[in-house]
């Protein structure tokens, strides 16, 4: 027997397993950002399923379309990577000048550690 179960008795038995599924109104587009390419989706509808806390996003259908990466800059690499301390804290530890330890710092991506290392091998 093949029955399909209505939407308010689904509902409920997502609720049951800890499961919520609600709808994303509004959404003109969607990007999903790599390092070689933009996935860009126009009109698609999105749904957020949370399950257990994790939040999982599900796009349906729109028209996507795959583009060149944009140049952005978030806020977080807006920020610097270390703070003048962090300088300080190299060029004391390896005995180098501030400008050597900041120079360190952002070839090693603002890690302490890896700076340390390289200045002092």
């Amino acid at each position: 027997m093949n029955r399909r179960m209505n939407p308010r008795e689904q509902k409920r038995m997502m609720q049951r397993m800890g499961m919520n599924m609600d709808s994303v109104e509004d959404v003109t587009q969607v990007v999903i950002r790599t390092a070689s390419k933009d996935i860009v989706i126009d009109e698609p509808e999105v749904a957020i399923l949370q399950v257990q806390g994790q939040k999982m996003y599900q796009i349906i259908g729109g028209e996507v379309s795959e583009q060149a990466p944009s140049v952005f800059v978030s806020s977080a690499q807006a920020k610097p990577l270390f703070t003048d301390e962090d300088v300080q804290l190299v060029a004391d530890q390896t005995g180098k000048s501030l400008e050597k330890a900041k120079g360190a710092l952002e070839e090693c991506g603002g890690d302490l550690a890896k700076a340390i290392l390289l200045l002092s091998s």
